[in-house]
């Protein structure tokens, strides 16, 4: 597996230097990289989760799911305690900034795409239902501690999330063995299959827009980094292990927990003022150093569960 991991991660951050140098030469522009983000979320990410969901009825993998599920919300509301725990002698503007990258990992741009390369399709099922929790507190908890308080407005638009919407539609599927006509499944995973490459384009479209020489300056970057890459998914696994969670799910929780922050992290910060430079070299930083950390997370992963 580590071999296939450290492969999968060169073979995306080629993609992420694709779109480095495509943003670069204004091959592709600012709107059109607000466009493909759109088209990935409403569109290749939908079709690429719905065909994950194409199995035959499994009561192991129903269970899994259940429980990862179930997990997910615990890991969501033990990483935000963790998060204050580590945080408190902060100014209040990184502290928002700091606490925010903790929980939320770029579980859904990078998150699928990894969890493809290491576990293949079923990788891709048990992280759609790992991410129900996970965007559900992103959009409530998450605004929370940038503002102070809820945004119903947008909670009921994650509900309504075309990926929340089609997980759903796939688990039901599942759950009743309702398979798809080949040409609609096979027109569906083609489509589906664009969202990693596209994923990983857009990621470096954003990368592009950070200036260099500011990026690796200040303490704040690094210690944000090491939060979010190392002591989250070591947070993830000890939880885990304590409540006595099966190797599989432990591994999937980890990898996912151990991915970048997330983009939404430097948006949200700049539209709730908080300290928006920091979010966005933090999530530029900790989307470099993964490439090195995931490997060894893995690794890791591979002789201590």
């Amino acid at each position: 597996m580590n071999v296939n991991v450290i492969n999968q991660v060169i073979i995306l951050s080629l993609m992420m230097v694709v779109g480095v140098f495509a943003r670069k030469k204004d091959i592709i522009t600012k709107e059109t990289e607000e466009s493909l983000s759109d088209f990935l979320l409403k569109i290749t990410l939908p079709a690429m989760l719905l065909t994950s969901f194409n199995y035959n009825y499994s009561e192991k993998m129903v269970e899994n799911a259940e429980t990862i599920f179930i997990y997910s919300a615990i890991l969501q509301a033990g990483l935000i305690l963790f998060s204050i725990v580590l945080t408190l002698k902060n100014k209040n503007e990184v502290k928002k900034v700091l606490r925010f990258i903790i929980i939320f990992s770029n579980s859904g741009f990078m998150g699928y795409p990894v969890l493809a390369g290491i576990f293949g399709k079923v990788g891709i099922f048990y992280g759609a239902i790992f991410n129900i929790p996970y965007n559900i507190f992103m959009f409530s908890i998450g605004i929370m501690i940038y503002t102070g308080k809820s945004d119903l407005r947008t909670i009921k638009k994650v509900v309504l999330n075309p990926a929340i919407i089609t997980t759903v539609i796939g688990f039901l599927m599942f759950l009743f063995s309702v398979k798809m006509p080949y040409t609609l499944y096979m027109a569906a995973s083609t489509v589906g299959s664009m969202t990693t490459p596209l994923s990983m384009i857009i990621v470096g479209t954003m990368l592009a827009e950070v200036k260099f020489k500011d990026v690796f300056s200040g303490f704040m970057v690094y210690y944000g980094c090491f939060l979010r890459l190392i002591l989250a998914p070591v947070f993830t696994v000890i939880i885990l292990k304590i409540l006595h969670v099966e190797n599989l799910i432990i591994q999937i929780c980890a990898i996912i927990e151990a991915m970048p922050a997330a983009v939404v992290a430097s948006i949200f910060a700049q539209k709730y003022r908080a300290d928006a430079q920091l979010a966005a070299r933090i999530v530029f930083m900790s989307t470099i150093i993964s490439m090195f950390t995931i490997p060894l997370v893995t690794v890791i992963l591979k002789y201590i569960i």
